[in-house]
């Protein structure tokens, strides 16, 4: 978003064991500790952080097959993302493809457990290792250990900022997506023609989506999607629906109805929104991205968020949620 203060303390981590030395050097400080990726997911706050960030610069990738069909993936948590993406594709392997061009690190992704166009992280993560600061070690956890949910994990939850993950294993398998796929992605193969699908086919798609609706975070300043799309009770989608007859949802597996936060928005008429009080925007193709435009701080940000926020309460009943992490605002 280019906003917020400045850290006091700033390290690059470029091995597993940089991390280890840099804890013990800030706990010895007494001062708190963070790592980050590529921060693409973050909202600084105006106040700044007063301990020490860590940019995560861990760098592997590593191929294992398991049989014929699966083939294990160890990835620095430092690899960027897309990248990863990019070379799983070239080899072939299925599970990761859709999501492509999601900006960040590849030890990102468990935080937020990130999900797009029908794949989530969390189906083809199998463990991973990261340290951990209450107990002053390297561990490993495996896929049912990180608590997984709805963009969200432990590490985002109740054990937030305790472990720093260095490595990811996924398993992904040598196969082609199959139907039926999203909206949007369907509609893409549609109108190229396209009856045979492979994960080179399905990121051509997802690649070619965002690009069309989404902007690019080093050319505009955004966070990518800044709220998660809710989930309401069937009764209650009912009842809007009444009113709303055009509202859309889909069918979650706990049976609760999720809503288009994007559509929310867009209904509460903040589509292609310039807010001149704060120097915020909507993304003119994608309500749900809020963009600097000539913002000067984070409280700017806050206050433009807010505006929606209550609006979409006022109107739906429904509270969005903020999804980039907010760090060192009071």
């Amino acid at each position: 978003m280019r906003l917020g203060g400045k850290a006091a303390h700033l390290a690059d981590i470029n091995t597993k064991e940089e991390v280890a030395e840099a804890v013990g050097w800030a706990q010895h400080q007494n001062l708190s500790v963070i790592m980050i990726g590529d921060g693409s997911n973050i909202v600084w706050g105006d106040e700044g952080w007063p301990g020490l960030v860590m940019v995560n610069k861990i760098m592997d990738f590593r191929m294992f097959d398991e049989d014929k069909s699966s083939v294990f993936v160890t990835i620095g948590s430092g690899e960027h993302w897309d990248s990863v993406v990019e070379r799983t594709v070239a080899e072939g392997l299925h599970g990761i493809e859709a999501l492509s061009l999601i900006p960040g690190t590849a030890g990102a992704t468990p935080v937020q457990n990130v999900g797009a166009y029908g794949q989530e992280i969390s189906e083809t993560l199998v463990s991973l290792e990261a340290y951990d600061k209450d107990k002053n070690e390297f561990v490993t956890l495996k896929n049912v250990e990180c608590g997984f949910a709805y963009r969200s994990s432990r590490f985002k939850t109740t054990d937030k900022s305790r472990f720093f993950i260095v490595s990811i294993t996924l398993k992904l398998t040598r196969a082609n997506p199959e139907p039926p796929f999203y909206e949007s992605v369907q509609t893409y193969f549609d109108q190229k023609g396209l009856r045979e699908y492979s994960p080179q086919t399905l990121r051509d798609a997802v690649m070619a989506i965002r690009s069309s609706k989404l902007p690019n975070p080093d050319v505009v300043a955004n966070n990518g999607s800044f709220f998660t799309n809710p989930s309401i009770e069937k009764e209650e989608f009912e009842k809007l629906r009444k009113q709303y007859p055009s509202l859309s949802g889909s069918e979650t597996k706990d049976g609760k109805i999720k809503l288009s936060a994007a559509e929310l928005i867009e209904l509460a008429g903040f589509k292609d929104m310039h807010d001149q009080e704060t120097g915020m925007a909507t993304w003119p193709k994608q309500a749900l991205v809020l963009i600097n435009e000539h913002a000067k701080n984070t409280a700017d940000l806050l206050k433009f968020k807010q505006k929606i926020v209550e609006a979409v309460d006022k109107i739906f009943g429904v509270t969005l949620v903020q999804e980039p992490e907010m760090i060192g605002q009071k």
